[in-house]
This record gives structure tokens, sequence and C-alpha cells, in this order.
């Protein structure tokens, strides 16, 4: 089958879960989890949960657990925490949690940090997305240029279809 095929057995929406992971932000000034939430509603994926959490990798790991295991949330989006500074847990946190990794979506954000945005200093995002029992995993930069990036030029075009792999198995 190819690409297309697969996209149009894919999920008409998938149920999303957002986590902004930031020591400062509140619901009010959360612009990046504010803008996800946009772009998922209007592509038609209802978002279940939005939730702010510290910088801190236990309390990170703790709301992916969350995510896994309640079977209502298809997907986590991650906003946040993925700089190389001593406070920026989320990499490390994710990609110590998933089954599967995607390499691909970092490679590919970074390649379009640095085409469209940001040059060179696109080497210091550590944007990743993998799978963790049935949830598929996303997780960028939390401000809102890499958000944007993130979810208009892979997320959105590719959720769906994350989702069709992921499920394919389980019947």
């Amino acid at each position: 089958m190819s690409v297309h095929e697969h996209k149009k057995e894919a999920p008409e929406n998938v149920k999303c879960m957002i986590l902004t992971v930031s020591d400062t932000r509140t619901y009010e000034s959360d612009k990046s989890g504010r803008l996800m939430k946009q772009f998922l509603e209007e592509a038609g994926h209802p978002i279940i949960r939005h939730e702010i959490v510290k910088d801190e990798m236990t309390a990170i790991q703790q709301w992916i657990r969350y995510a896994d295991r309640n079977k209502e949330i298809e997907a986590l989006l991650i906003n946040g925490g993925t700089g190389i500074t001593f406070r920026d847990t989320t990499f490390e946190a994710v990609n110590s949690m998933l089954d599967k990794e995607l390499p691909g979506f970092g490679e590919l954000f970074r390649y379009l940090s640095f085409e469209k945005d940001i040059g060179s200093a696109a080497i210091l995002s550590r944007a990743t997305a993998g799978v963790r029992g049935t949830t598929a995993v996303f997780s960028t930069p939390g401000s809102t240029g890499a958000v944007k990036l993130a979810m208009k030029e892979l997320i959105i075009p590719e959720l769906a279809h994350v989702m069709r792999e992921i499920y394919k198995d389980q019947k």
C-alpha cells in the first residue's frame, strides 16, 4: 500500500492531550499550549486534557504514564523543556519512556527549523517523538514559532496516519 492509501485508512480524528512543560507559564500565559489546541481543533482533533507541569523529570513522566493509561487519550503533545539548560528535562523524560522512537520527527523538525526559521541554532533543539503503548507522543520546543512549525508541517499532516499505524497491529 502507498502512503496515500494508508492515510485514507487513518482515523478522522485523534483524541489528544496537551502538556506544557514550564516553570513559569500559567494557563493564561501558555501561548504555545493554546496554539497547539487551535491547530488540533481546526483539524478536527478533540482535546481531552490540557495541563501545565514544572520542568521536572518525574512530574513529566507521571503525565506520560497518565496519557498512556487513559484509553480516551490517543496522542500526547508536549511543548517546552527541550533545550540544553540544566532545567530542561523533557527530552530525557520522554525518550526514557518510549517503546518506539520516531527519529525522523526530530530530524525533520531541526531541518525545517534550520531552513525556515532559526538557522544553525536548530542544533539546540531536542524535539522528539515516538510511541508508548498505543499512545503517540510528540515533544516540541516551547516557543510559539517552534510549535507552529511542528504542528503545521509535521504533526497535523501525519497525526492520523501515525495512529493508523499504531492501531494496525491491534486488530
